[in-house]
């Protein structure tokens, strides 16, 4: 996978692998607009929580290099613009905050700002393949110490490889790495509706490793869990909040429910970045909600009744005390997770 690449930028120019058109298709698309790149991530080219944070951080740098000559508060109004895009995932406002914060303090410099951020974005997808490592190294050194099994199988939701990271991944890193070790019987792949994030893509990641998998339908996984076919579930996160409640892809919490009754630990793995610790618990996250027409309309033929609605949203909110374990760069937490997150988020 080293070769792969989602997220590339050159010539002042954003280069994304579209991953509405994977697996069937890879087709890479430019942006050299900041509404272009608000597209991209609104639209689900690009997607993931720490791909969205690196895509933001270029498309402001794309901004800068489009407007030399500029007010600090026209710039504010962009990075407000480009947070939009997608409310829930806090790597999106994290890295534009970030981002905004060096630009004021150098905007008197005379250092040119727009090579400056793209030189920052080029650091961040750098740490983020340390970083994820150390999270997957984490991963595995409590599974061999909490189950201590020679392999493991294990289930995955959404997708959190390198098509959502530009680097290892987060949860599809931890499996990566298994694989590496030679510790992974199977990984049991979410479909991942509407989308199909787990179907097209991170089987298709996968598929690109060698590793072993199975897809499933969500609704598949008390099967799984009740049949012990489950060791252990690892998903990422969009946003973390200081209870240790986690927003991440619809579906992760039903995950969390099942695992909690079956006895099966369930772990979110994620980067600091993703951890919001001013938020104190579940309820005060924004949930995107999406076009009903991503379940009612498939490429483009109802598939559902004309009278039919549909409500879309695209995450939920999984309560921290269903969490076994929350795994960033700096280690896990566990238990009170009020005491527990802050010495591996901050």
């Amino acid at each position: 996978m080293s070769d792969f690449h989602p997220i590339k930028f050159e010539d002042n120019k954003l280069i994304l692998l579209d991953q509405l058109r994977l697996p069937r298709e890879e087709i890479y698309t430019q942006f050299d607009t900041l509404e272009g790149v608000h597209s991209a991530i609104k639209n689900m080219v690009v997607r993931g929580a720490p791909c969205i944070g690196f895509t933001a951080i270029y498309g402001l740098a794309i901004w800068l290099e489009n407007n030399k000559n500029f007010d600090l508060q026209a710039f504010r109004e962009a990075c407000d613009y480009l947070v939009t895009a997608r409310p829930t995932a806090v790597n999106l406002k994290y890295e534009v905050d970030r981002v905004f914060e060096m630009v004021s303090n150098r905007i008197e410099s005379g250092v040119n700002l727009a090579k400056l951020i793209k030189e920052f974005g080029d650091e961040q997808l750098l740490k983020s393949e340390k970083n994820n490592r150390a999270m997957a190294q984490f991963a595995e050194k409590e599974l061999d110490s909490t189950l201590g099994k020679s392999k493991y199988r294990i289930l995955t939701h959404c997708n959190t490889g390198y098509l959502a990271c530009g680097s290892i991944g987060t949860a599809l890193g931890v499996v990566q790495n298994l694989f590496e070790q030679g510790k992974l019987e199977n990984t049991w792949v979410d479909e991942t509706r509407p989308y199909l994030q787990g179907s097209r893509l991170t089987a298709f990641e996968l598929g690109k490793m060698g590793a072993p998998h199975k897809i499933v339908v969500e609704g598949a996984a008390s099967y799984l869990m009740k049949n012990g076919l489950v060791d252990a579930i690892f998903t990422g996160a969009d946003r973390i909040v200081a209870n240790g409640d986690t927003a991440n892809k619809v579906g992760t919490s039903t995950l969390s429910v099942l695992a909690s009754y079956y006895n099966i630990p369930f772990y979110i793995v994620a980067p600091r970045s993703s951890c919001d610790l001013d938020s104190k618990s579940g309820d005060e996250i924004e949930i995107e909600m999406r076009d009903q027409n991503e379940i009612l309309v498939y490429k483009e033929h109802r598939i559902a009744p004309v009278d039919s609605g549909a409500l879309n949203p695209s995450f939920d909110i999984t309560d921290g005390k269903l969490i076994t374990g929350i795994i960033t760069e700096k280690g896990i937490a566990k238990g009170d997770y009020l005491h527990t997150l802050p010495k591996v988020a901050l």
